[in-house]
């Protein structure tokens, strides 16, 4: 429930979603389903994990539904009481012709002091969704939703775990091409220095060499925090700036691949990029089955 999640998948290739399909019918067909099941899957390596498969709706469905037009809910109901899917005239998959993001809301913003790090445990309170042609766009449109106000401009600040610096490197110079000032601890900034992208050295909260993260996030010169916790057990700096950025604002990417996405959603605004149309003129284009 915490994830941003797109439809259709952004990041996965047309082989992962055969698997990903060719399972669930697999699964629905052996469990005897009739109506809905929800399946959570995990790739690592181009390897497909099944971690649960449950014969219920999720949160899933509105989302999904909106983004493809065809309301899947009314549709498992009537499945359920003894209608066939052909009857019903819907017996194949609706392509899309837009991308449709779903963007978690948390309460930070409400609760001083705490840490925005994810585990676990499900921390937001609500869920947003952003639909565009761009996907860049789509994303930017579901974090404003969401009271993320993604920078076009101005100052970022860089501070990730050393396994984490090589993806750093790519999005630090896409920031730094759309013409951003980059900000980085130290260890960070020397990756960045090395590939030739030009950043400010913050020091560590304890050192009294110059301003740290969260002086500069109180004076209002920081305009999007990019931080990956160092282990399973973040430093407690770490966690004061984190904490920092939600009292004062400032958005706070954690995950690598939410940095990759965030930059394209940046850049997306910067163009101007942003398609406003109606949900039903979406919902007009698409192929339907």
């Amino acid at each position: 429930g915490d994830s941003a999640c797109v439809l259709p998948p952004f990041s996965l290739s047309d082989e992962e979603v055969h698997s990903l399909m060719e399972q669930t019918r697999a699964l629905a067909a052996e469990l005897n389903v009739v109506g809905l099941l929800n399946i959570q899957y995990a790739i690592r390596n181009e390897q497909v994990y099944v971690l649960e498969a449950n014969p219920r709706a999720s949160r899933t469905i509105p989302y999904v539904s909106k983004a493809i037009g065809v309301p899947l809910a009314k549709i498992a109901a009537r499945v359920m009481i003894g209608q066939k899917l052909e009857e019903i005239g819907f017996t194949r998959e609706v392509e899309i012709g837009h991308f449709a993001v779903k963007f978690p809301v948390f309460p930070f913003s409400r609760f001083h002091g705490v840490d925005t790090i994810l585990g676990p445990e499900m921390k937001s309170t609500g869920e947003v969704m952003g639909i565009d042609r761009n996907f860049g766009a789509a994303f930017a449109k579901a974090a404003l939703a969401a009271g993320q106000v993604l920078p076009t401009r101005g100052n970022v600040f860089i501070s990730v775990r050393n396994r984490h610096k090589r993806d750093a490197i790519f999005v630090a110079k896409h920031l730094e091409t759309l013409g951003f000032k980059l900000f980085a601890t130290e260890g960070t900034a020397r990756a960045l220095s090395r590939s030739g992208i030009s950043t400010t050295v913050v020091y560590r909260l304890d050192d009294n060499r110059g301003p740290n993260a969260i002086d500069l996030i109180q004076a209002g010169r920081l305009d999007l925090i990019i931080n990956t916790p160092s282990g399973p057990q973040p430093r407690d700096d770490e966690r004061r700036i984190r904490a920092a950025a939600a009292q004062y604002g400032v958005p706070c990417i954690t995950t690598m691949a939410g940095a990759a996405v965030a930059v394209l959603a940046v850049e997306a605004l910067q163009r101007g990029e942003l398609d406003l149309r109606a949900l039903q003129e979406y919902h007009q284009d698409l192929q339907r089955p």
